[in-house]
């Protein structure tokens, strides 16, 4: 029996690196409003998720969602591969 366990949090980003077994780097851009000067920041963040499959290239656009900790740095898992990197 599959059961929601309720709202987790999901970020959309891009994988800079999968050098390591069944995980990914995943920089994720926010566009942020300053407070005082009403001026729109770029804050980026890099997260490491789960990849289960060993799925995902480098470039590749991702769907990661906030799970338990599953190792000392991996707080995320990969949902799902929403665009795959162009290859030449």
């Amino acid at each position: 029996m599959s059961q929601e366990r309720g709202n987790r949090r999901t970020r959309v980003g891009f994988v800079t690196s999968n050098k390591m077994d069944k995980t990914v780097v995943v920089r994720v851009d926010d566009l942020v409003k300053h407070s005082v000067y009403k001026k729109f920041i770029k804050r980026k963040v890099s997260c490491k998720a789960h990849d289960e499959a060993n799925s995902c290239e480098i470039g590749d656009k991702v769907l990661i969602v906030e799970t338990r900790p599953l190792s000392k740095d991996k707080r995320w898992r990969v949902r799902q591969v929403l665009e795959k990197a162009v290859t030449a």
